[in-house]
């Protein structure tokens, strides 16, 4: 395949209120998309959605990095996947966050080319319906417990839960929302880094009575290597996000027998290959593993779908944020129907594109 032309467009869309965790409040959705194009007239489109606090990454650093690694892309034969991350790698270290949206444009193109679906181009051989959890953001115990009863009145099966304040704060807020929305809807929580490993222990061994499924990234992610007597000491399961980015994370994790849980979100495996990396230590390890993503689109969600499609075993989805949008960006793509149900459109690559009318024109920059 021969690349001829690839476009960066920032997007900046207002959430319909402020998302907070422990990493601090969230109030737009700063995203970049990567729409590359084929000489044989092909259009792939990709998504990222950097994090300062997680990736390191901005828009502006998307849109430079993003304009160096296209021109190496750019006229040039392209063969497999694993070429583009190859040749983004010995471009620049790091910077997850933009070359997933590339590797995702790629694999989009390829799909497309094969004129199959994406899921089937990684290896899955049929749909099923997902279903996601929605999130309650960090405040103050009411502010909580009505969120979570709002998500749960509107029909969605899980809720999610952000912590990593004070601990035994903490334990207050999670059991305020145990009270007020009974003991049949499961809960997630996830502590961002949030907690050290004294206050990781009081706030789990607290709450070992609510059905907790699990949860996420307790300690900062340089302390990894604590996770193993946490887990030891605790009964919650406990899952690597932010200290698992790619398979060399995953193998350390596995060895140290620190987690029983990955989230994989592809903003922090640079996409699709390393997610698979990732997905077949778990199966062989018996590491359970949940699909995640930061605050894309729901472009960015629908490749989170296809690869989710790919591996019928993953058993935990969080695709809430693009319901937390002001405005939509996007053609195509996931469905949200009843009680967070996910379905993917039936068509040949990723199926989804950037509307016409969701940039404008003069803040994109085209490489050719």
């Amino acid at each position: 395949m021969i690349i001829s032309r690839i476009s960066l467009i920032p997007l900046r869309i207002p959430l319909t209120e402020p998302f907070i965790i422990s990493l601090g409040p969230l109030t737009h959705a700063e995203n970049v998309i990567v729409k590359m194009e084929s000489v044989s007239g092909k259009i792939g489109w990709g998504e990222c959605s950097p994090f300062r606090t997680i990736h390191g990454e901005t828009i502006a650093t998307c849109m430079a990095i993003g304009q160096e690694i296209a021109q190496q892309l750019i006229g040039r034969s392209v063969e497999t996947p694993e070429h583009v991350l190859q040749t983004m790698d010995r471009s620049i270290y790091g910077n997850t966050s933009i070359k997933s949206a590339f590797d995702i444009a790629f694999h989009d193109l390829l799909a497309q080319e094969k004129e199959v679906p994406l899921y089937r181009l990684l290896g899955g051989t049929s749909t099923r319906t997902l279903f996601t959890d929605y999130t309650v953001s960090l405040s103050t115990p009411e502010k909580m417990t009505a969120d979570a009863l709002k998500i749960v009145k509107k029909g969605f099966t899980v809720v999610k839960v952000k912590l990593g304040g004070d601990p035994t704060e903490d334990v207050i807020r999670l059991r305020a929302i145990r009270n007020a929305i009974g003991s049949s809807i499961p809960l997630r929580i996830d502590a961002n880094q949030g907690w050290d490993s004294a206050g990781a222990v009081h706030a789990l061994r607290a709450m070992n009575d609510l059905t907790i499924q699990v949860c996420e990234e307790p300690l900062p992610r340089w302390k990894y290597r604590e996770l193993a007597t946490i887990r030891t000491e605790t009964a919650i399961p406990l899952m690597a996000d932010e200290s698992c980015c790619d398979e060399n994370d995953a193998l350390k994790l596995i060895e140290l027998n620190a987690v029983d849980a990955f989230n994989i979100k592809l903003g922090k495996s640079s996409g699709f290959v390393r997610a698979q990396r990732i997905a077949a230590l778990a199966h062989v390890n018996r590491i359970t593993l949940q699909v995640g993503g930061f605050l894309e689109s729901r472009l960015g969600f629908t490749a989170a779908a296809h690869f989710a499609m790919a591996h019928p075993t993953i058993d935990y989805i969080d695709f809430d944020t693009p319901l937390m949008f002001t405005e939509d960006p996007v053609d195509g793509g996931i469905h949200y129907g009843e009680n967070g149900s996910i379905t993917l459109p039936d068509a040949a690559g990723l199926g989804a594109q950037l509307k016409s009318g969701a940039f404008s024109e003069s803040d994109q920059v085209i490489v050719e």
